[in-house]
């Protein structure tokens, strides 16, 4: 955990003009639900949790979970605002800060998906772990099949560490999953960093 007077992860990342992630609030539960529900086949194809999110309620619930790990330093939680409408989200889904690592996902609705957003939102989060946080190594994980999920930690400059078997239960059968990492060092020489 860090220390009292470490500034945790800020509240709004700017990405580029029109594109931001702002931290996920309560105020934010109809916005995020209506854009789940929206795209709800889409993201059911590599994502576990929709059965669970059937309502603003379940999400509001969903949203105050992330804000009590936040609290405790465990992990945040962005949406990603393209033109000030939430399009997706991007988080630290845990924090480990007695290893200086850490590991991101990320989802963007169908309408916005192929255009470079998701990779530019976590060449953004991954600065902001580098240079604000002082991570040494983030991860990403995406199911073996999840080609997309994949490019984009190639392209990030991320390395396949290998895959783990049956990581992930996805309503009806588990899911390989390829895991990537790359360090501090790796994000500096490589022409993210």
């Amino acid at each position: 955990m860090p220390s009292d007077d470490f500034l945790f992860p800020h509240p709004e990342l700017l990405v580029e003009q029109g594109l931001e992630l702002r931290q996920i609030r309560l105020d934010d539960a109809e916005d995020l639900f209506a854009a789940v529900d929206a795209n709800r086949e889409y993201l059911r194809e590599w994502l576990p949790w929709l059965d669970g999110t059937n309502n603003v309620d379940d999400e509001a619930s969903f949203i105050a979970s992330t804000l009590e790990e936040y609290g405790r330093g465990d992990g945040v939680l962005y949406a990603i605002r393209l033109e000030d409408n939430l399009i997706g989200t991007i988080s630290l889904n845990w924090i480990d800060w007695a290893n200086k690592g850490c590991g991101i996902g990320y989802w963007v609705s169908n309408d916005h998906s192929g255009q470079g957003i998701a990779t530019r939102c976590c060449i953004r989060v991954m600065k902001h772990c580098f240079d604000d946080l002082g991570m040494h190594r983030l991860v990403l994980e995406a199911a073996i099949e999840n080609f997309p999920s994949r490019a984009i930690a190639e392209r990030l400059g991320m390395r396949l560490e290998g895959i783990t078997k049956d990581r992930e239960w996805l309503y009806d059968h588990f899911v390989d999953a390829a895991l990537y990492a790359i360090t501090e060092p790796e994000w500096r020489s490589s022409n993210q960093g």
